[in-house]
């Protein structure tokens, strides 16, 4: 019995405890200095890895597809960029008296963000989802985000600054996501059939790049010091509101996914794609629109949801994959005890 089959048996997952344990390293001992630069190197050669096992793996006629899916496509920027905004002007207008303004500032900002990328495609392909639409819904969030953001933010916001548009952030979705992808389809043919017979080296790349992720991303804010630019209610208050918001996002997805009968792998697109936020849009594009004003506090809803996120939909999304495998199990194992001697 191996490490992980031990701990399920104890009603335990693997990756749960994975993820509580980067939570913990990051707390601990948080990337500092030099090492930063190590783990964003690292951080950033995970992520062009396992685009490139996703573009070498999917045949073109899939990523197609899945551009052509465009009721699936408007269903999640729907969510991202209508649907998400009203619930946060709603908690942002409800919480002002307890959080002060810039706090809730910060909420509806959070509010206004596009998708992640990187997480919600792995998520995705943890949960066997549809992965070429997730890589088109993802990378057209993030592309549109660059524009919409902004005027939704000088709309709804009335922020000051520049509101310009950051177009080194279309460049770096480019290098990030779509090159990899793109060698990937071309060396397809070459490397395409020992990747998809090796299907654990892309769950393994899948886990490990999130793990990456989440520490990064929970270095920086305890290095920031964030927990400590707010008094405990306040912080407690933050945590139950993006919690909540994360909830109302995951089952409006989850229902407007039935409602619209979606197959179970769009439905994981739009689960994943249409609940998230990213930390690393937001992060530059706050000091850009809100330059005069204390960013530090404005983006602290943000950076807790994003930890939010990440453990919440990679529990998800390993549940569902595991529910999927082992149903396949059980249909393999009945025709084969169906099949005639």
């Amino acid at each position: 019995m191996t490490f992980g089959e031990r701990l399920k048996s104890y009603g335990f997952d693997l990756y749960v405890v994975l993820l509580l344990a980067t939570v913990g390293l990051a707390t601990i001992l948080p990337a500092r200095g030099a090492f930063v630069g190590i783990v964003g190197v690292a951080t950033d050669a995970g992520i062009a890895l396992l685009f490139f096992l996703y573009g070498a793996r999917l045949d073109t006629s899939s990523i197609i597809a899945g551009i052509s899916n465009w009721r699936l496509q408007l269903m999640v920027l729907a969510t991202t960029f209508v649907v998400f905004p009203v619930i946060g002007l709603i908690m942002g207008k409800l919480a002002e008296p307890w959080l002060g303004p810039e706090v809730t500032v910060g909420l509806v900002y959070l509010s206004l963000l596009p998708s992640t990328v990187q997480s919600s495609i792995a998520f995705t392909s943890i949960a066997q989802g549809n992965v070429p639409a997730a890589v088109c819904a993802a990378s057209a969030s993030n592309l549109l985000g660059v524009f919409l953001t902004p005027v939704l933010v000088g709309v709804l916001l009335h922020a000051g600054g520049n509101n310009g548009f950051d177009g080194k952030a279309i460049i770096d979705i480019g290098e990030q996501i779509l090159l990899p992808f793109v060698v990937g389809q071309l060396a397809r043919p070459f490397v395409g059939g020992w990747i998809k017979s090796h299907p654990k080296l892309t769950r393994v790349v899948d886990r490990g790049s999130i793990l990456l992720i989440v520490y990064s991303a929970f270095s920086a804010g305890v290095v920031a010091g964030i927990w400590s630019q707010v008094d405990r209610t306040a912080l407690v208050l933050i945590v139950v509101l993006d919690t909540l918001m994360l909830a109302i996002a995951l089952l409006f997805t989850r229902g407007v996914g039935r409602l619209a009968r979606l197959s179970y792998e769009d439905s994981m697109v739009l689960l994943f794609c249409g609940s998230k936020k990213s930390l690393a849009s937001g992060l530059p594009m706050a000091n850009i629109l809100f330059v005069g004003r204390p960013v530090g506090i404005i983006v602290l809803p943000l950076m807790l949801f994003h930890q939010i996120q990440l453990f919440v939909c990679a529990v998800i999304a390993q549940r569902q994959g595991h529910r999927l495998m082992m149903e396949a199990r059980v249909r393999q194992e009945t025709r084969l005890e169906e099949k005639p001697a």
